[in-house]
């Protein structure tokens, strides 16, 4: 199913503010809420849009990179996927709640939901790759150390046989409410509950293991699906990630940093390759048929006789693809005629002999337009 644009979904432009956007979430997402539209599968769904919106537009990083490459620039991975897909409503209440102020009842979406949901931290790790794995996309396996979700009492925190009792405080609902005077009359504020941090409930036997948190430390494997055309220093967010979220709360987001090892013979210029080729002048003057490296491995190439030093070669699609897939780099090959720097007295009479010749004599006129040809073969 196509993704709509997030701008078209929140009903503003590309030059949108940060409250501009902010009070367009909230505009949509109080107009599609729940409880407006109970039992209108549509109006969730159409609220849950607007959150993923929010949820990139929101943030500068990921709006830059939504800007720049689309929705594949915020697209899933493996196990959740990059960011922008699959949130839950309580992914949605526990992150954006706040948002809504007074709205619903005191709380975002009603008492119910005023409960805090834990939500795990985010883990930030470097993947490096080679030109070959950008240029096709590859699947990395990496090993982090992370918080997941205790074993031993199934990441509640109570100990097996333990049990939840209601906080007295809050009475369960995770929040506490407090009406005071003023002159312009009587404010409530609402608040995280004190004596059960927003849960809503007290653990009367905690589990050993995770001392009652939920969460232990241990090494995990994650497998990346990275798409092609990544570059250096961009971000990817993976959904869900993260470290697990204390007492059956929701995990955090890994952070992927792309980091790109240096190519022996290709150097990188956004999506196109270049590769200095440096040609004898024998090759330069008669032509000759020579391999140069692409991402791929080796390609045969015809070098024309007469070929001028700086002379651009360019193949086309050899170079990388962009990451949202509209099309592909070429391979400039730059040509460099060599000058040997010693001469053996053979060698130096039959070129002194050569230099006679009308052929050897330079012509501006030809130089000219092979400046020409080069900048049109860079800029075109």
């Amino acid at each position: 199913m196509t993704k709509r644009d997030y701008y078209e979904i929140l009903e503003i432009d590309r030059n949108a503010t940060e409250a501009d956007i902010k009070k367009a979430y909230r505009k949509q997402a109080i107009r599609f809420h729940p409880d407006k539209n109970p039992h209108d599968h549509s109006a969730e769904d159409k609220f849950k849009e607007a959150a993923e919106a929010y949820e990139i537009l929101s943030n500068p990083d990921k709006r830059a990179r939504y800007d720049r490459y689309g929705h594949q620039g915020v697209a899933g991975a493996s196990g959740g996927g990059f960011s922008g897909g699959g949130m839950s409503m309580d992914d949605i209440f526990s992150q954006f709640g706040d948002i809504f102020g007074g709205a619903f009842g005191g709380g975002f979406g009603g008492q119910s939901r005023g409960r805090r949901v834990n939500k795990g931290s985010n883990l930030r790790v470097k993947v490096r790759l080679n030109l070959h794995d950008i240029a096709h996309g590859v699947e990395k396996k990496i090993k982090v150390n992370k918080y997941v979700s205790c074993s031993h009492c199934s990441g509640s925190g109570a100990e097996h046989g333990g049990s939840h009792t209601t906080c007295s405080t809050c009475r369960g609902s995770g929040q506490v409410t407090r009406v005071t005077n003023t002159f312009l009359g009587q404010m409530q504020t609402s608040s995280t509950c004190p004596t059960c941090g927003g849960d809503g409930k007290i653990i009367t036997k905690k589990c050993i293991p995770c001392q009652g948190h939920g969460v232990v430390q241990e090494e995990e494997i994650i497998s990346l699906n990275i798409p092609a055309g990544v570059a250096e220093g961009m971000q990817l967010s993976v959904s869900g990630k993260g470290n697990a979220g204390a007492r059956g709360g929701i995990p955090g987001d890994m952070i992927v940093l792309i980091e790109e090892e240096r190519h022996e013979d290709l150097l990188r210029d956004d999506n196109n390759l270049i590769h200095n080729l440096f040609i004898s002048f024998t090759d330069a003057a008669l032509g000759t048929k020579l391999e140069v490296p692409t991402v791929d491995g080796k390609v045969r190439i015809t070098i024309e006789p007469g070929t001028q030093p700086g002379k651009v070669l360019r193949l086309k699609g050899k170079g990388l693809p962009t990451v949202n897939s509209y099309g592909t780099g070429d391979l400039l090959i730059n040509i460099n005629v060599w000058v040997p720097k010693k001469l053996s007295s053979e060698e130096k009479a039959m070129i002194e002999k050569m230099a006679d010749s009308s052929n050897f004599k330079p012509n501006p006129s030809a130089s000219e337009k092979n400046f020409s040809d080069r900048l049109k073969d860079l800029f075109h």
